[in-house]
């Protein structure tokens, strides 16, 4: 008995132009996604911020989704590394943001996490500087304006803006 077969799978040349297209589109016109967490202690009416040692300004945590991996995945990698902070329910996605500051193909998607645990403070290392929760009415001067952005939306009912 043969097997049929699959429509999709090209071989000779046509399949090795089919893989020089699609290399050349990867290079020619790469996307990045990226996330980030707003983690929100609904008992303190606060939330975590991190500063990075490389660029100014405080934010919410987050970073780049690798190859193979979920956007939650992803987002519960960096919450970890950034904040010693683990997902304790399924963060809810709020928004998706063309992040237009950092390239022409960048997007981020900004989840909203109110159950979470953090066993232990994180400590300055390599990448953060400092890292903790501030209450909503007290956050540090210098946070960026994208994450002031976020938190309005959030927290304020501001529209949900296109652009991180």
């Amino acid at each position: 008995m043969t097997s049929p077969q699959d429509p999709f799978r090209q071989t000779g040349w046509a399949g090795l132009r089919a893989r020089l297209f699609h290399l050349y589109f990867v290079l020619r016109r790469p996307m990045t996604l990226g996330v980030r967490g707003l983690i929100h202690d609904t008992a303190t009416n606060s939330v975590f911020l991190i500063r990075h040692t490389y660029v100014p300004g405080w934010q919410l945590p987050g970073g780049g989704v690798e190859v193979g991996e979920t956007m939650d995945e992803a987002l519960a990698r960096e919450l970890a590394e950034e904040g010693n902070i683990a997902l304790i329910a399924p963060p809810a996605l709020k928004s998706m943001h063309f992040n237009r500051r950092s390239s022409r193909r960048d997007h981020v998607g900004f989840y909203l996490i109110e159950q979470f645990a953090q066993t232990v403070p994180k400590l300055p290392d390599h990448e953060i500087a400092e890292a903790g929760f501030f209450p909503l009415d007290r956050l540090p001067e210098a946070t960026t304006p994208a994450t002031l952005r976020r938190i309005a939306e959030v927290f304020q009912g501001e529209p949900i803006s296109s652009y991180w």
